[in-house]
């Protein structure tokens, strides 16, 4: 057995909501060993503990908070947790990830991971706090936004250091896009993570601790820190990022016809400029931001008419701009400030009053909302928090919404779940891992925009298909260990995979190669890909929307593409080692050590 030295918190808390009981118990090293911490605790966590056939909003169904042995070690972008559950959205099992200082402070508090079970019989919130825990009422934060439930635990605890991660109005009302939000504009983003927390009468996370966070090796750390460090601070992405924010992209995506527009009817939005990072930069921003030990700051601090918040990151940016047909860079702000304080995940939100706006135009919907009208939008984003006239319907997702009135295919989704900024007619191999991807409709499972069009870690074709089930199967793995380390993402645009193994090595004690690191992220894919299908998703679900796979784009050099997943399906699934039909073979659950 490895002695795992250090990295760790040392310990987990388990919460059964039900009984109002709290244990502490030691974080197993097995655990540790097989699927470091993160989004592979959360997950092995989560295929242990819940049946395959549980509801995601029944108190049978769990939440687990993970941080990863990277995470609060001064790593730079060493900062990111992860809220692992069945989500309500799509039934699979999923993960959704942040950053912010949440992640660190869950550390500091002693913690590893907080692992939440059951219903309360009245809201309340799990406190952390060096080494303790305890459950405490609730009943006064009901029906406050992120922020005033953020700000009102730490003037109830008289510490400003305390961190919470907490739901709005759209989490306690269950709806199926609400996330959970953390120092007031960081979100655990996807699947509706944040309805489960309202399911379970669960308002908070909160931490709070000043607990040492030691590491196995710290000049061997040391020297791994100040090579990685020096990678990250010459990457020309982390550059752009620093300077114009995720949104940095939307020039990049647009000028490549490649951003969708009016819910993916075209992929190229001229009005691009108006939205872009570089005139947020010239207009609202009042300065970056970043996550902790972040050296790159891709956070967009913005101030105007006397209103202050936070991003929009690139997605939303997206979702309420482009896709919503809208122009206004200010009301991209505000409805992006809407989602934070309802907490409403920002990419299915806007995605889905897409769908309504092309069903209204359309005559499918009676709704005078029409592509462009920012003043409607921002009506409909507190409608859906609120459950309020249509926005109860629209509370439910895009799918649903769309089925309901006959229309499905408006819905651009994959497995229920809204895709993200990108269009895959002309980005083949993100268009598969957009489809085979264990959480839904999504783009940071393997993002395959790296390679595809910004070049890193090398620039391929992305129009061809050649080659890219193995992309997209080595970038899934990759980003899954990522996940579990506690690392934020966008350090893969400056590092490789033994990068990752030696920070690992010398802040555990374990000694993990690339190849070790590469497989931890296999088996949490594989983990993760089997309990969905005890769940009943299958080949068929591994797919796209109708439009992109049969309607060809019209504009620019990926005029004439559609999505050709179907032609790599197979390859992919050989390359995954699973059977036709997409399900993990004996020998490969036997090579990972998962029967």
């Amino acid at each position: 057995m490895v002695i795992i030295m250090d990295g760790y918190a040392g310990n987990m808390v388990y919460a059964d909501l039900s009984a109002g009981v709290v244990t502490i118990k030691p974080t197993p090293p097995e655990l540790k060993l097989n699927y470091l911490g993160g989004r592979g605790f959360g997950i092995r966590i989560l295929t242990d503990m819940v049946d395959p056939n549980t509801e995601p909003l029944s108190d049978k169904n769990i939440l687990v908070f993970a941080a990863g042995p990277l995470t609060g070690t001064g790593i730079p972008l060493g900062s990111r947790y992860e809220v692992s559950t069945i989500a309500p959205l799509t039934g699979l099992a999923m993960s959704a990830n942040s950053g912010g200082v949440f992640g660190w402070k869950l550390k500091k508090a002693g913690f590893d991971a907080a692992v939440i079970s059951g219903k309360s019989a009245k809201p309340v919130y799990l406190f952390l706090d060096n080494g303790k825990a305890e459950l405490r009422d609730a009943a006064h934060l009901w029906g406050m936004t992120t922020g005033q439930t953020t700000d009102a635990i730490m003037d109830e605890l008289k510490d400003p250091s305390v961190r919470a991660s907490c739901i709005g109005p759209a989490g306690e009302k269950l709806v199926l896009i609400s996330c959970i939000i953390n120092e007031k504009t960081r979100a655990a983003g996807r699947g509706g993570v944040g309805a489960v927390m309202g399911s379970k009468n669960l308002k908070a996370v909160a931490a709070r601790g000043d607990l040492a966070i030691k590491t196995a090796d710290e000049a061997g750390l040391k020297a791994v820190k100040d090579r990685v460090k020096k990678k990250i601070e010459a990457n020309g992405i982390a550059k752009g990022l620093h300077d114009y924010g995720t949104a940095v992209l939307v020039n990049i995506v647009n000028e490549n016809y490649l951003m969708p527009t009016r819910n993916f009817q075209t992929a190229h939005f001229p009005e691009a400029e108006k939205i872009s990072g570089e005139t947020m930069a010239k207009t609202i921003l009042k300065k970056p931001k970043g996550c902790y030990a972040c050296i790159v700051q891709c956070g967009r601090v913005h101030e105007f008419d006397g209103e202050t918040g936070e991003g929009p990151e690139y997605e939303p940016d997206w979702a309420f701009g482009a896709d919503c047909g809208v122009d206004d860079l200010k009301m991209i702000a505000r409805a992006n400030n809407l989602c934070n304080e309802y907490g409403l995940d920002a990419i299915s939100a806007p995605a889905t009053i897409a769908c309504l706006m092309e069903m209204a135009e359309k005559g499918y919907v009676s709704h005078p909302i029409r592509f462009g009208d920012a003043k409607g939008m921002l009506k409909l984003v507190e409608q859906i928090a609120l459950r309020e006239g249509i926005g109860d319907e629209l509370s439910e997702g895009s799918f649903r919404f769309a089925t309901k009135y006959g229309h499905p295919e408006y819905s651009m989704s994959s497995k229920m779940q809204e895709l993200p900024a990108y269009d895959p007619r002309g980005i083949q191999g993100y268009g598969l891992a957009a489809a085979t991807s264990v959480r839904g409709g999504d783009h940071v499972y393997a993002y395959m925009i790296s390679p595809e069009i910004l070049g890193s870690p090398e620039k391929i074709d992305p129009y061809l298909i050649e080659g890219k089930p193995q992309w997209v199967k080595t970038f899934q793995d990759l980003t899954a260990a990522i996940d579990a380390t506690g690392m934020c993402l966008f350090t893969s645009f400056a590092l490789g995979a033994e990068d990752y193994a030696d920070l690992l090595s010398a802040a555990t004690g374990m000694k993990v190669d690339a190849g070790e690191l590469l497989k931890i992220g296999e088996r949490i894919w594989n983990l993760q890909k089997l309990y969905n299908i005890k769940r009943g998703f299958s080949r068929k679900d591994d797919t796209l929307p109708a439009r992109l796979l049969t309607e060809p784009l019209k504009e620019g050099a990926p005029a004439g593409q559609v999505s050709r997943i179907h032609e790599m399906l197979d390859e992919y699934y050989t390359l995954r080692g699973w059977d036709p039909e997409g399900t993990p073979t004996k020998e490969k659950l036997r090579e990972l050590g998962l029967m």
